[in-house]
């Protein structure tokens, strides 16, 4: 590794140094120390970012394009030092990286392209009337920006939800100016891809208030950050605690603003009879694979698998339990994570009714898979049974009909994913599932596993609470960008003064 890291937040475009710092805990390679945020950093951060709005969220979507499309470039330019830095911090195969790193990069030049269409401004024309009484006004709508967003990056994702990530694209791309808080599990990949943007910034004449980078492995700096009144919005990615607590913060301001949370889903699965019986095995195996892909640490992992009881299901137990068998522990993405996921693991086994099935065993930094079996009543009656264990961890509920495996489906919370393991003669079945899946998930599944999140027009990466906390929204996908504008409507206002993009307009 060539690069680095200085420990500094970036401030207005300034690289800014703290007295208290924190030490950085890589997977392998040297810890760094990075500066701790102060609640005067963040107020000097946020104040940039309103300083920068009132050029940047009201310039051409074409100066915006461009500078989403430079930032791209500037991280392809780190590509090898991101990718060494990213792999030492975090502990995940550079392969890994370099995936996201493409997906990162793909998220902004997507949307750089999706503003220069210019669909998602909802430009709408109602003209006047004068004849009619009582006489209609001329009114012009059109989507704005809302002003500076905090971004929270996530520990999962150290590029694609983090720095430059789907948050930070997005609100850019609807003119608003970003303050990253940089998550403590990568910190050095943050300031790098911050160095990125500083880039693209300076060639493309840009404010530099538009981006800043707080560092910060304290509570009060995320609190600091989110009750600070010129922030308009949130993102973030993370914990049902952590996104819980800076909620709460967001909904008691003197103006409460959105909080835009992803913050945990178990992404159950519903194998029904027809696939059990001619896919059983095969399902079982794609399954391992989703589950232990990434030591688990997909927030659509698919934690838990429904289906019939009876031999068949039995089968698919063993023939899951087998292949997770020949997995091995892994490094995780931090100790705290990998603490957390055998507590987890220990409380499912320990709970009454639930089977052990497999537990691989691990230790400090490590996580093995870890598969249990029950039965749809014992899950009905212990709802802990369906909280997220993030990591590779399975849970078998075997129903005892039809009825049952509804009830199930019924009681479920919130969820980003719902999937349907089903043949053509399922679809009677299947019929009687949808709706109650329809309203618990985001993106419904058949015949597949939902790890691994399409970047495109029609994705949906939210979900009733707790899989996110607006169900309306979306942080994955083009649609995204709502979440950082707000309809306007000009009432007679004369054309020369209306925004460039809703003056001519039929």
């Amino acid at each position: 590794m060539t690069y680095t890291p200085h420990g500094k937040h970036l401030i207005g475009g300034e690289w800014t140094a703290a007295d208290i710092t924190f030490s950085s805990a890589p997977a392998s390679g040297t810890p760094h120390e990075f500066s701790e945020a102060s609640e005067e950093l963040i107020d000097e951060a946020v104040k940039a970012a309103e300083a920068a709005f009132w050029s940047y969220g009201y310039s051409s979507r074409k100066e915006r394009a461009a500078f989403l499309e430079r930032i791209a470039d500037e991280i392809e330019a780190r590509a090898d030092d991101i990718t060494a830095i990213g792999t030492a911090e975090t502990g995940l195969p550079a392969g890994r990286l370099q995936g996201e790193r493409g997906r990162t990069t793909g998220q902004l030049r997507m949307f750089a392209q999706h503003i220069l269409k210019g669909a998602y401004l909802d430009r709408r024309h109602d003209v006047a009337i004068p004849d009619k009484t009582p006489p209609r006004p001329d009114l012009r709508m059109i989507e704005r920006p809302i002003g500076p967003v905090a971004v929270f990056g996530a520990s999962n994702f150290p590029l694609a939800f983090s720095t430059a990530g789907g948050d930070t694209a997005s609100a850019l791309a609807a003119g608003c100016p970003v303050v990253v808080k940089g998550h403590p599990a990568h910190p050095g990949t943050a300031e790098i891809v911050a160095e990125a943007i500083l880039a693209a910034i300076e060639a493309c004449g840009v404010h530099p208030g538009v981006f800043s980078l707080v560092q910060g492995a304290s509570y009060e700096a995320g609190g600091a950050l989110v009750t600070h009144p010129l922030i308009k919005a949130v993102g973030f990615t993370g914990s049902l605690k952590g996104g819980k607590a800076l909620f709460d913060l967001c909904a008691a301001r003197d103006e409460p603003i959105p909080f835009f949370g992803e913050l945990g889903s178990v992404n159950p699965n519903f194998l029904l009879p027809e696939a059990l019986g001619h896919r059983g095995k095969d399902i079982a195996k794609g399954w391992a694979a989703s589950l232990t892909m990434g030591v688990g640490q997909f927030c659509t992992n698919p934690g838990i698998m429904v289906t019939l009881a009876g031999p068949e299901a039995d089968g698919f137990a063993k023939a899951a339990a087998e292949a997770l068998g020949e997995v091995g522990p892994a490094v995780m993405l931090t100790e705290g994570i990998a603490r957390a996921y055998r507590g987890g693991a220990e409380a499912v086994a320990g709970a009454k009714g639930v089977e052990t099935l497999v537990k691989g065993k691990c230790e400090a930094r490590e996580g093995a898979p870890a598969l249990y079996r029950t039965t749809g009543k014992v899950f009905l009656d212990n709802p802990d049974l369906a909280h997220e264990v993030f990591g590779p961890l399975g849970i078998i509920v075997m129903a005892a009909d039809a009825q049952e495996m509804r009830a199930v489906a019924e009681r479920l919370e919130g969820q980003l994913t719902c999937t349907l393991h089903m043949e053509r003669d399922d679809t009677e079945f299947a019929r009687t599932l949808l709706p109650v899946l329809e309203r618990k998930a985001g993106r419904l599944l058949a015949n597949g596993f939902a790890t691994g999140v399409e970047v495109s027009d029609a994705m949906v990466h939210s979900g009733p609470y707790p899989a996110s906390t607006n169900f309306g929204a979306t942080s994955v996908g083009t649609l995204a960008i709502r979440r950082f504008l707000r309809p306007v409507c000009y009432q007679n206002i004369p054309e020369a003064l209306l925004p460039e993009d809703i003056q001519h307009i039929a």
